[in-house]
């Protein structure tokens, strides 16, 4: 499922407009980014947790050259379903 294709479900389930759902998913993912830049965890009820992970710095190969590099330090995102969803996934 694509953004327009959750844009337009949710508009139908909740009789709102696809210019309000829109909206909305537009400041939530700013919500979300926002919290996990400043190492929050994000939970969202029912659905799942989001949270930031630090990556240490690592040894790679460039796949070109064969190379040895470092690879530097970042943070990535980690994602968890909770119980609830992986309930409804799997049929109940």
């Amino acid at each position: 499922m694509n953004r327009s294709e959750l844009v337009t479900a949710v508009a139908e389930r909740s009789g709102q407009t696809k210019a309000a759902v829109e909206e909305v998913l537009g400041v939530l993912g700013e919500v979300v980014g926002d919290a996990l830049a400043e190492g929050d965890k994000v939970t969202l009820p029912g659905l799942l947790t989001a949270e930031r992970v630090e990556r240490a710095e690592r040894q790679g190969r460039n796949p070109q050259t064969g190379e040895t590099m470092t690879i530097p330090a970042s943070y990535g995102v980690k994602l968890s379903a909770v119980t609830a969803l992986k309930t409804q996934v799997r049929g109940r």
